[in-house]
């Protein structure tokens, strides 16, 4: 950290048990993104219970660069645990390490990202024998059948109708696994 870990205690006294499990969880973090610019950890007493045991907030508040900023809590109030600060402590840092690996993914660049499905317009359709051809935005003609149209019938399509489709290997060349009609009226 390029910045001194902060921690806070707040209605709660000083705990060099709880400070070491903080700065042993926090250095855990540098394993998920190396450059965390600061952290800073609360740990409150929010209530003070007679009869049961008290429970125990933590608020981790971590900036990375870019001036993102990574804000997590475990609050009782929240989930009705956390009698335990150490348990309490875990969790909140766990929820950190797994956003901070999100962010670092991002950073990196290795983030899924999903294809949109190609498209095509109705180029002929046979329907005594319950299939058709799509005409694909790159010049290919694509083979499907009645059953692999879906948000809509067969009888519904229309030739020009604009469509997106799932290509697959067929005996035959290529054909579309499913179909789904575009436009004022359908899904895009």
């Amino acid at each position: 950290m390029q910045v001194p870990l902060q921690i806070v205690f707040e209605h709660i006294g000083h705990s060099d048990a709880l400070e070491a499990a903080v700065r042993k969880e926090a250095q855990r973090l540098e394993r998920f993104h190396d450059r965390i610019t600061s952290a800073r950890v609360v740990i409150a007493r929010p209530q003070h219970r007679h009869h049961k045991g008290d429970t125990y907030s933590v608020r981790i508040h971590l900036a990375v660069p870019g001036g993102k900023h990574i804000d997590i809590s475990r609050d009782p109030a929240a989930t009705g645990r956390h009698e335990d600060a150490h348990v309490t402590i875990r969790d909140a840092f766990d929820a950190a390490g797994r956003q901070l690996q999100d962010q670092a993914r991002k950073i990196e660049g290795q983030v899924k990202t999903h294809e949109t499905q190609p498209h095509g317009k109705i180029a002929k359709l046979v329907p005594e024998r319950d299939h058709g051809f799509i005409a694909a935005s790159d010049g290919r003609e694509i083979y499907f059948h009645r059953n692999s149209v879906i948000e809509g019938t067969f009888d519904n399509l229309q030739v020009g109708q604009d469509v997106r489709f799932s290509e697959a290997a067929g005996d035959k060349g290529p054909q579309a696994s499913s179909v789904r009609p575009v436009g004022k009226h359908h899904v895009q």
